[in-house]
């Protein structure tokens, strides 16, 4: 049987992640969390989820490292999407909306999909920028919000730290009209997409259906 790491956490629980992938789990990855699990001989690893800011960030070395080993890298949603963007010309595998974004240029601060989260639980305690520019352009395209207040939602969500950055936070900054406002807010709790989590089960399904028959 293949060992297939996976490291995820607010974006794809891994209470949720196991229903699609057996596989052994690990919290976001951090600094030599790579190097950790490779000691073992290991045939996949799977990078959702990893630490920006408070700690070091996994290394592009320790990457390639596995990849110099014969492991199947797949990364996507989160840290995994910046990664493979960077690391896919060595092996590294994209998968989903998030990497093809880094890809293209259309993002590129690790800022867009940088969310708090409760250490213990997981549980994300912000919201990523990536899935509110999703939802607030999808909004646009149903003729919720004009351009111009597109822009100015955009604007004031990159204002706020990321550990702050919440719907309800925007939506308190703005100031567009109220009736606007709440359309928009019944739109995205009706309409709105986690655009990480989307990434994430797509990452998992892929190594399940193209990586394990």
């Amino acid at each position: 049987m293949k060992r297939v790491i996976v490291f995820t956490g607010p974006s794809l629980h891994p209470r949720e992640a196991k229903k699609l992938l057996r596989a052994e789990y690990h919290p976001p990855v951090r600094r030599g969390d790579i190097l950790k699990v490779i000691r073992k001989p290991a045939d996949i690893i799977v990078i959702i989820d990893g630490v920006f800011h408070h700690e070091p960030a996994v290394a592009h070395k320790e990457i390639i490292e596995a990849l110099k080993m014969g492991v199947k890298v797949v990364g996507g949603a989160s840290m995994g999407a910046l990664r493979a963007s960077e690391l896919d010309s060595l092996g590294m595998i994209g998968i989903g909306y998030i990497y093809k974004r880094y890809r293209d240029g259309s993002i590129e601060s690790d800022d867009d999909v940088a969310v708090a989260f409760d250490p213990k639980t997981l549980q994300p305690l912000s919201d990523s920028l990536v899935s509110i520019e999703y939802n607030f352009k999808k909004a646009h395209m149903h003729g919720i919000i004009s351009k111009d207040e597109l822009e100015y939602l955009i604007r004031t969500a990159k204002s706020i730290f990321y550990p702050k950055r919440t719907y309800e936070r925007i939506y308190r900054e703005c100031n567009i009209d109220p009736a606007i406002l709440q359309r928009l807010k019944e739109f995205i709790e009706d309409e709105g997409v986690d655009i990480k989590r989307e990434d994430a089960i797509k990452v998992l399904e892929y190594v399940r259906d193209k990586l394990l028959r």
